[in-house]
């Protein structure tokens, strides 16, 4: 029996690379790239429809991805990690400029409101 794929769509990992620039949304590396859930998909796979959506997800590098888990407090505090049950379009995002962007699921990064925070 084939596997369930639990990661996004093609398109809407396309829509994720466009959307961050083709680099990685903390270092802004364009090598080793990979798509990073903010809120974990959690054991089983994903049963939220939002999960893999574009809100949900950042390109980063293999070198940050594994820095997210091992620096849990920064990543929280810059966006690049959501804890449930705050939902990802809620919590703005850090990007390698220090600009604040609140992401949607339709793909578009709006530069956050100055004092929102």
């Amino acid at each position: 029996m084939a596997r369930r794929r639990t990661g996004p769509t093609d398109v809407v990992r396309a829509i994720v690379f466009d959307r961050d620039g083709g680099a990685c949304v903390r270092c802004g590396s364009f090598q080793d790239l990979t798509i990073h859930h903010r809120v974990n998909r959690g054991m089983g796979g994903a049963r939220e429809p939002w999960i893999n959506q574009a809100h949900n997800l950042l390109l980063v590098c293999t070198v940050c991805n594994s820095w997210f888990e091992d620096h849990p407090r920064e990543s929280y505090e810059a966006g690049w990690k959501v804890r449930r049950p705050v939902l990802p379009g809620e919590v703005e995002v850090r990007y390698p400029d220090g600009s604040l962007y609140v992401l949607t699921p339709d793909g578009v990064r709006a530069m956050a409101a100055a004092g929102a925070r």
